[in-house]
């Protein structure tokens, strides 16, 4: 009787805490359900649509954020640089290339829990699409560092991992065809430490 309920007993710790730390990790990965992935960026298109998934939607209630739906906009998230190491904030990145068509788009780092990371010294926490320098072809170069840098300057400040958040505002590659060709600016670690 004893090693019955015993096995009873350990049959559902396992199934209760296998579930749980099935779906605990299905929520944490940047990666998951219903990502679209481009280069180092991941979105998820359908996350503020009734198109979502279960998992998209556990997200959404979990951490609490506002979903933009597919005709108002669609956010990014990198978690990596282009040669897959994590980002750093005691590390210098160059975010070069060109931006999506958005009618407005905002650019800003984060920590781990998807807070805005401020700037040193008072500066803007954030970049968007109307004060930002623009190359010929116009596409941008975003410099993220702790040190000041010319041109674009994106300042980060602490220690840890960070994630990079670019939303596009109104924005036509929100529909499910247009995701499909579009190429974001890659990520690259310019150095670390006093660099």
């Amino acid at each position: 009787m004893f090693k019955n309920t015993f096995l009873v007993a350990l049959t559902l710790a396992l199934a209760i805490g296998g579930g749980t730390a099935s779906v605990w990790y299905a929520l944490a990965m940047q990666d998951g359900v219903g990502a679209v992935t481009i280069g180092g960026w991941t979105a998820f298109p359908d996350i503020g649509t009734p198109d979502a998934d279960p998992y998209s939607k556990a997200r959404v209630a979990r951490e609490g954020v506002l979903a933009l739906g597919r005709a108002e906009g669609l956010t990014f998230v990198a978690e990596h640089d282009d040669s897959g190491a994590d980002l750093q904030r005691g590390c210098s990145y160059i975010i070069d290339g060109a931006i999506p068509p958005a009618r407005f788009w905002t650019l800003y780092a984060a920590d781990e829990k998807m807070t805005v990371i401020d700037g040193r010294n008072r500066r803007a926490p954030a970049l968007h699409s109307y004060e930002v320098l623009r190359r010929p072809d116009n596409s941008v170069a975003v410099s993220v560092s702790r040190h000041p840098a010319a041109g674009n300057w994106l300042a980060v400040d602490g220690a840890g991992r960070m994630f990079f958040v670019l939303t596009l505002y109104d924005t036509t590659i929100a529909s499910s065809t247009g995701i499909a060709n579009v190429e974001l600016p890659s990520i690259v670690k310019s150095g670390c430490g006093n660099a």
